[in-house]
């Protein structure tokens, strides 16, 4: 293992995971609002971890493959302490599709690897875009207090459907370009 700083703070994103969890669940007044915060941080350094992994030319197996397994830890956490706490049929249907999909997305991404195609796997724009809707949802609904007249709950929830949906279509999209590939 390469114990370069990108590696490190991916490790630390990880590290983020059971604090998430530990202040999601806590008393403290403002406990979601925090674990938003810590969820924000977390996105921060994905965005820092590869930026610096560019930037020193520090990049390495390890931390490709290091990077994603973060990412997909934190956010299907994120997305059962989320429906553990507000049990949704439309929270709970777009978690367990996003959660799926995750799944399905990076075995396909494995046995492309060993085919030696991973590259018809790789991320998509519409890929990037559903990311971003996901992130920005789960970030309102670990916020869940209205900040001001804005529902952030609702507008979570509702982001997240769309998430989902993106997330089908995406999938989708990965499977054809891996079947066409063979």
């Amino acid at each position: 293992m390469s114990y370069t700083l990108p590696n490190i703070i991916t490790l630390l994103r990880i590290a983020l995971i059971p604090l998430l969890f530990v202040v999601y669940f806590s008393s403290f007044k403002y406990a979601m609002p925090t674990a938003a915060i810590l969820f924000i941080l977390a996105g921060i350094t994905d965005w820092l971890d590869g930026y610096l992994a560019r930037k020193l030319n520090q990049t390495s197996a390890f931390g490709a493959f290091l990077d994603p397994v973060a990412d997909k830890l934190i956010v299907a956490f994120a997305l059962v302490m989320i429906v553990y706490r507000h049990p949704d049929m439309y929270i709970l249907i777009s978690s367990l599709v996003i959660i799926g999909r995750e799944i399905t997305v990076s075995a396909l991404r494995e046995w492309m690897a060993e085919l030696g195609n991973r590259g018809a796997v790789a991320v998509s724009y519409l890929g990037k875009v559903k990311t971003t809707v996901q992130i920005i949802a789960i970030v309102f609904l670990l916020w869940f207090h209205p900040i001001g007249p804005i529902p952030t709950f609702e507008i979570g929830k509702w982001l997240l459907v769309v998430a989902a949906i993106l997330t089908v279509i995406s999938m989708i999209d990965y499977l054809r370009a891996a079947f066409r590939s063979q």
